[in-house]
C-alpha cells in the first residue's frame, strides 16, 4: 500500500489501494481492518455453529455430533478464503449448511461477502439459494426448540437481512469510490487549467516582449548598420544616429525592466511603472519613427464623442492599445524590409461601425540589407486582433509594397 494517509489501515483493501498500487493479476493486500473483520466473522460463525450444535446434539448420535463439529470447524476455516473466491465459498458453505446446521453461521458470513463484492444479479442468486437451503434444513435437520413454520420465517428473514446489509455496504463503497474518482478528476482538471493559464500567460508575455522590444531593437539595428556602411558620414549624421541608438537602447532597457517586474511580481504595480500606450500615444510613435529617418504620414479620421473634445478620447483604452501595437509593428516591418520608403498610417472609424487601421509602404527602390526576423510579430498581431474581437489581414499590395490592415470593434 503506497497511500500516505495514516488512517488507511481503517479502510478495506479495495478502497485503501488505488489501481496503481496493485500489480496486474494480484489482489489488493489485506489491511488491518480486513484482518480484524475476518477474525470477527470467524468468531461469530464459530459461535453460531456452537449454538446450532448444542440445539441438535440431543437428537444425534456421538458420531454425527463429532462429524458436525468437524464440518463446522472446516466451514469456519473456509471463511479465510472468501475474499479470493467469494461465490465458490458461499455456494459450498450454503449447500453444506443444508445438512449441517453448524455451518449456518459460516454460510451467512459467506453470503455477506458475496453481497459486498459481487454484482446484484449474483447476490440475488446466492440469496435465493440461501433461502432454499435454510428452508430445506428445517425439514432435514429440524430444531426441536422451534416450530417448523417459525424456523422457515427466521431463516428467510435472517438471509434477507444479511443480504441487504451486504448490498448496503457495497453501495456505500461504490459511492465513496465515485466521490474519490470525482475528486481526482477535479484535481487533474484544476492542474490542467493552471497549466493552461500559465501557458497563456507566457504566450501573452512573449507577444508583449516582441511588440515592445522589436521596435526599439530595429532602430538600433538600422542605425548601427548605417554607421557601419557609412563610416564617412558627416559628424552631424553620426551624432544623430548615435543619439537614436542611445535613446532606443535606453527605452528598450526600460521596457525590459517593466516586463521583468511583471514576471517577478505579477499583479503588483509599482509607482515607477510607465503607463500602457493608447491611441493618444500614436503621435509619439510616429514622431519617434520620423526622428529615426523614416518618412511617416499619419492620417487620422475618427468620429468620436463630441462631448469629449478629442476624437481619440472616445476610443476604449484596450482598443487604442491594440491600434498602437499594430501601427508599431507596421512601422517596424517597413523600417526593416523597406527602408527609405514613405509609410502611410491611416486610421478611420466611428462608434458602432468599428475602427480600421492601415499601414502601407511601397516597394523599396533598391536592394535591402537582410534583417533577421521570424514573422512572429504578424502572428502575434493576428492573435491580438482576434482576442479583441476584430480581424487582421496582411500581404503584398498592388503597387508591389506591403499592406497591413486591421478592423477592431468600437462600441457605440
Amino acid at each position: 500500500m503506497t497511500r500516505t494517509d495514516r488512517h488507511a489501515w481503517l479502510l478495506p483493501s479495495a478502497m485503501a489501494d488505488t489501481p496503481a498500487d496493485t500489480p496486474p493479476g494480484r489482489r489488493p493486500r489485506r489491511t488491518v481492518r480486513d484482518w480484524l473483520v475476518d477474525a470477527l466473522l470467524f468468531l461469530l460463525a464459530a459461535f453460531v455453529g456452537l449454538l446450532a450444535a448444542d440445539s441438535t446434539d440431543q437428537l444425534n448420535s456421538e458420531a454425527v455430533a463429532l462429524a458436525d463439529q468437524l464440518v463446522g470447524a472446516a466451514a469456519c476455516c473456509a471463511l479465510w478464503l472468501r475474499r479470493r473466491w467469494p461465490v465458490g465459498v458461499a455456494v459450498v458453505l450454503t449447500v453444506i449448511s443444508t445438512v449441517a446446521p453448524v455451518a449456518g453461521g459460516a454460510a451467512l458470513a459467506a453470503l455477506f461477502g458475496v453481497a459486498v463484492r459481487r454484482p446484484v444479479r449474483e447476490t440475488a442468486v446466492m440469496g435465493a439459494l440461501a433461502v432454499v437451503s435454510s428452508t430445506a434444513q428445517v425439514f432435514l435437520r429440524p430444531d426441536p426448540s422451534l416450530h417448523p413454520a417459525a424456523a422457515v420465517v427466521v431463516g428467510i428473514v435472517v438471509t434477507l437481512l444479511v443480504t441487504a446489509w451486504g448490498m448496503l455496504v457495497r453501495s456505500r463503497r461504490q459511492l465513496v469510490e465515485a466521490l474519490r474518482e470525482r475528486a481526482h478528476r477535479a484535481e487533474a482538471e484544476t492542474e490542467l487549467r493552471a497549466e493552461q493559464a500559465q501557458r497563456l500567460a507566457r504566450e501573452a508575455i512573449a507577444r508583449e516582449m516582441h511588440d515592445v522590444l522589436a521596435h526599439r531593437l530595429t532602430l538600433l539595428s538600422v542605425h548601427a548598420g548605417a554607421l557601419e556602411f557609412r563610416p564617412d558620414a558627416p559628424p552631424a549624421q553620426v551624432a544623430r544616429a548615435a543619439g537614436v541608438i542611445r535613446d532606443s537602447a535606453h527605452e528598450a532597457l526600460q521596457d525590459l525592466r517593466e516586463i521583468i517586474g511583471v514576471l517577478r511580481a505579477p499583479g503588483e504595480g509599482g509607482d515607477g511603472d510607465r503607463p500602457q500606450p493608447t491611441l493618444a500615444s500614436l503621435d509619439t510613435l510616429v514622431e519617434e519613427s520620423r526622428r529615426a529617418g523614416t518618412e511617416v504620414v499619419l492620417d487620422i479620421g475618427l468620429d468620436g464623442d463630441p462631448e469629449s473634445g478629442e476624437e481619440s478620447a472616445a476610443v476604449p483604452a484596450a482598443t487604442g492599445r491594440t491600434v498602437y501595437r499594430i501601427a508599431q509593428e507596421g512601422l517596424t516591418n517597413a523600417r526593416k524590409h523597406a527602408p527609405g520608403t514613405e509609410v502611410i498610417v491611416t486610421l478611420r472609424g466611428r462608434p458602432g461601425d468599428g475602427l480600421t487601421v492601415e499601414v502601407h509602404n511601397p516597394a523599396p527602390a533598391g536592394p535591402v540589407p537582410h534583417v533577421p526576423g521570424s514573422g512572429q510579430g504578424l502572428i502575434g498581431l493576428t492573435e491580438r486582433a482576434t482576442l479583441a474581437g476584430g480581424r487582421l489581414e496582411h500581404g503584398p499590395a498592388p503597387d508591389g509594397g506591403f499592406a497591413l490592415s486591421a478592423w477592431l470593434p468600437w462600441p457605440p
